[in-house]
């Protein structure tokens, strides 16, 4: 698929059959994932794969807009490693957002629908999903994102162009 049409057409779906992803689908969306951007080469990123329906559910008990994984084969927990950093601050979370942009598209074009569900920087949620995953403290929960085989017929590419939000030199 190319990649403006990866772009274009990516949506979020949040139902999905009961069918389960190959392997090398997911270790493709992983590849996509960590070739994102990050600040000085960081790399911070760390994921943590989930497919047990008693992890959904205490995620879906804890995360009030999770219901999706009810349907979903699999979950990637996208987390940002602070002993990675380089720089101080927040980078990871601009590094793990791009590689989470990263995993939505290769999703896409994989034939996959996928959500992102926040996580970070709630931050219930944030120490509910690192109980969960039992999750190092250095390392900090950005994103969720959940991945299947759609479940009905894919929802239309929108056009969410807006040439008024375009500003030249200046406001």
């Amino acid at each position: 698929m190319e990649a403006l049409q990866a772009i274009f057409g990516r949506r979020s779906v949040r139902r999905f059959q009961a069918r389960e992803i190959e392997p090398r689908k997911i270790e493709t969306m992983l590849q996509a994932a960590m070739a994102a951007p990050s600040a000085m080469n960081e790399q911070p990123w760390e994921f943590v794969l989930i497919d047990r329906k008693d992890s959904f559910e205490r995620i879906m008990q804890v995360h009030p807009y999770a219901g999706m994984l009810a349907t979903a084969p699999l979950a990637i927990l996208v987390c940002g490693n602070r002993q990675r950093e380089k720089v101080p601050g927040n980078y990871w979370v601009l590094d793990c957002s791009c590689a989470t942009q990263n995993l939505l598209l290769a999703a896409h074009a994989l034939g996959l629908g996928a959500v992102w569900t926040g996580i970070f920087p709630e931050k219930d949620r944030m120490r509910a999903l690192s109980e969960i995953c039992d999750l190092p403290a250095e390392v900090l929960p950005l994103a969720l994102v959940v991945v299947g085989y759609p479940d009905g017929p894919r929802p239309l590419p929108a056009d969410r162009f807006q040439r008024e939000r375009i500003h030249l030199n200046r406001w």
